[in-house]
C-alpha cells in the first residue's frame, strides 16, 4: 500500500536522532559475482580449448573459408533461402487470407494445404517435386479440361534447383500461413469494426489497417523461419545441388578433413544468421513506431550511450563519444 508523505519537501530529520548514525551500505549480490566468475571459468576454458587444440586446423579453415567454391555455394544458399522466402511468404498470407475468409470451400483448401505440408517431410517433399517428370512428363498451358495452347517438358522445366525451390517454398508456405494468421488475429477487434463503421473496402482495411499492425506480430516469427531456411537449404544436398553444406561435404569428401570444412559451414552459416538478425532488428523497430512513445536505440546508439556512461564517470565529458 502507498502512503502520502505529508512533511514540507525542505523537512529533515532533527539533528541528534538516529538518522544521523545511519549509514548506507551497498547492495550486495553474492549470486550474481558467483554466477558470473563460474561462467567467466567456463568460457576461457573453451577459448583456451579452442586456440591451444591443434586438431581444429585453423589454418585450413582460413584457407578454404574463401575459397571460390565455397563462396558460390553460400551465394547458392542465398539466393535459395531469398526465393523460397518470397514464395513461402507470399503463399503463406494467401493461405492465411483464405483461412480467414467467409468461404467454407477456401477455409478448407487452406486447411487442407497446411494439414498435407505440414504433415509430410521435407525431404520426401523434395525427392517427389525432383521425381514430378515420372508423373508428368510435360506440363501444358490452356483451358482446363479443354485444348493446351503450350506445352513444356517438365524435366526441362524443373532442375535440381526449381525442386529445392518448389518444395522449400511450398513447405514453407504451410508454416508462414500460420503465421499470418495469428498476426491477423492479434490485431485488435476495435480496428477491424472502426475501418468498417468508416466504409473502407475490405481489401483496404486488410493491406492498410490490419496488415500493418500485425507486422508487430508476424515479423519476429518470421525472421525465425527465414534463419530456419538459410539452415534448412542444407537438406538439399539429397538432391546433389551446389549450396554451402554440399559443397563442403564433397570437399571433405575429397580431403578427409572433415572437422575444419564443418567449421567453415559453421562459420559462413552463424555470418548470414547474423546478417538476418540485424535487418530483424531494424523491421522490428520500424514496425513499432506506432506503439511505442520511444523507439528503442540501435546498437550503436547502445554503444555510445554505455561509452559516454563510462567516460562520465572518470571526468570525461559526455560529447567526447560523438
Amino acid at each position: 500500500m502507498t502512503t502520502l508523505d505529508t512533511r514540507p519537501a525542505s523537512a529533515a530529520p532533527p539533528a541528534g536522532t538516529p538518522f544521523d548514525e545511519l549509514r548506507v551500505v551497498p547492495a550486495r549480490h553474492p549470486g550474481r559475482w558467483v554466477a558470473t566468475a563460474v561462467v567467466a571459468v567456463l568460457l576461457a576454458m573453451v577459448v583456451n580449448s579452442l586456440v591451444t587444440n591443434p586438431r581444429w586446423e585453423w589454418g585450413v579453415v582460413g584457407a578454404y573459408l574463401t575459397e571460390e567454391s565455397i563462396v558460390r555455394g553460400v551465394l547458392t544458399t542465398v539466393q535459395l533461402t531469398a526465393i523460397t522466402a518470397v514464395v513461402g511468404f507470399a503463399l503463406g498470407t494467401v493461405l492465411a487470407l483464405m483461412r480467414l475468409s467467409r468461404s467454407p470451400l477456401l477455409q478448407a483448401v487452406s486447411w487442407g494445404y497446411t494439414w498435407v505440408f505440414r504433415s509430410v517431410p521435407l525431404i520426401l517433399q523434395l525427392l517427389l517435386w525432383y521425381n514430378l517428370a515420372y508423373l508428368y512428363q510435360h506440363l501444358d498451358l490452356g483451358i482446363p479440361f479443354g485444348p493446351s495452347f503450350a506445352s513444356v517438358e517438365t524435366l526441362s522445366l524443373i532442375d535440381k534447383f526449381g525442386a529445392a525451390v518448389l518444395g522449400l517454398g511450398l513447405h514453407q508456405a504451410a508454416y508462414s500461413a500460420e503465421i499470418v494468421r495469428a498476426g491477423i488475429l492479434s490485431v485488435d477487434q476495435g480496428q477491424h469494426e472502426a475501418a468498417a463503421s468508416l466504409g473502407i473496402p475490405r481489401r483496404r482495411q486488410t493491406t492498410r489497417i490490419v496488415l500493418p499492425q500485425a507486422m508487430r506480430t508476424i515479423v519476429p516469427t518470421a525472421v525465425n523461419e527465414v534463419i530456419g531456411l538459410f539452415k534448412g537449404t542444407s537438406i538439399v544436398y539429397v538432391l546433389a545441388l551446389g549450396e554451402l553444406f554440399y559443397t563442403v561435404s564433397v570437399i571433405y569428401g575429397r580431403t578427409q578433413r572433415v572437422l575444419p570444412m564443418l567449421v567453415v559451414a559453421a562459420i559462413w552459416y552463424v555470418v548470414l544468421t547474423t546478417v538476418v538478425t540485424v535487418v530483424q532488428y531494424h523491421v522490428e523497430r520500424y514496425y513499432s513506431r506506432g506503439a511505442v512513445r520511444t523507439l528503442p536505440p540501435t546498437p550503436l546508439q547502445r554503444v555510445r550511450s554505455e561509452l559516454g556512461s563510462v567516460l562520465s564517470r572518470f571526468g570525461a565529458p559526455r560529447g567526447a563519444t560523438r
